[in-house]
């Protein structure tokens, strides 16, 4: 991988990890399309590290309020929906319900049909939340949020291991599909990211380790992906704070159909891309 592609990949993981269109799903095109087939394990690792520098900078008063006040009722709901969700990342990743045996997970990532699938199933879960934005309820504040609402985050992102669907989209759509006030829900949705993007390094770390993997990709373009996505994610998650305050998520809902129509397309008929 040279440096340019490097920081290519930190820049889309650095936007999508935020906007509600699947991180994993668009590296795993961009991927195919470069034709990278070096080992990535650890240059993942580093640009979830850099994603996770952006969350912990661009939330840092929400996280320092937690740090100085950890027993407080934001912190169980947070522990609630992360334990949902590494529940069914657990079951992705162990359930052999793939082809020949294999974990869902696995399946999932080497197959462009599930991959189109996916970002169609993301598309139907922003729409879907929005419409429920719209119910004639009075918008909920965080000091109404309960456990049921946690559970059914939880429940929403754990469908976003999966790639192509989105993991901020989903904890979005789940907790405005609960009527969250939109402020809290961006702000939720995105302290669930510390947790699931630490899942997600320990997990990659561990597999790297037992693997006996050295990254295949080099020093400098790990550190430059890993650069250009936390530079790169700063500024998208203010931008989709500040989209979700004030915008509705139905363009985004359009983008992820068509691309997992066009995927579907190539996957089937035209086979261009992949």
């Amino acid at each position: 991988m040279s440096i340019a592609q490097a920081i290519v990949l930190g820049v889309l993981q650095g936007i999508t990890e935020f906007l509600p269109v699947s991180s994993s799903g668009h590296l795993a095109i961009l991927q195919k399309v470069f034709g990278i087939e070096e080992d990535a394990l650890l240059f993942d690792v580093a640009l979830h590290g850099g994603t996770l520098l952006a969350i912990l900078v661009a939330l840092r008063a929400d996280v320092w309020k937690l740090l100085r006040r950890p027993v407080q009722k934001l912190t169980g709901l947070l522990l609630l929906s992360t334990l949902v969700t590494a529940l069914f990342a657990l079951f992705f990743k162990k359930a052999p319900l793939g082809p020949a045996g294999r974990p869902l997970l696995d399946g999932a990532f080497a197959s462009t049909a599930f991959l189109g699938a996916a970002f169609l199933i993301t598309s139907l879960a922003l729409l879907a939340s929005e419409l429920l934005q719209k119910r004639p309820h009075p918008v909920r504040t965080e000091a109404d949020a309960a456990p049921l609402d946690a559970l059914i985050v939880g429940i929403c992102q754990g469908f976003g291991v999966l790639p192509g669907i989105s993991r901020s989209g989903s904890a979005l759509a789940g907790a405005l599909g609960r009527k969250l006030d939109r402020n809290f829900a961006a702000r939720y949705s995105f302290l669930l990211a510390i947790p699931a993007i630490l899942g997600a390094l320990i997990l990659e770390l561990k597999d790297a380790s037992h693997a006996g993997a050295a990254s295949g990709i080099g020093l400098i373009p790990t550190l430059a992906g890993a650069a250009s996505a936390a530079i790169v994610g700063f500024f998208a998650m203010n931008l989709m704070l500040n989209l979700v305050r004030t915008k509705r998520l139905y363009g985004f809902s359009i983008y992820t159909a068509l691309l997992g129509l066009l995927i579907l397309f190539d996957t089937f008929v035209s086979n261009i891309f992949f």
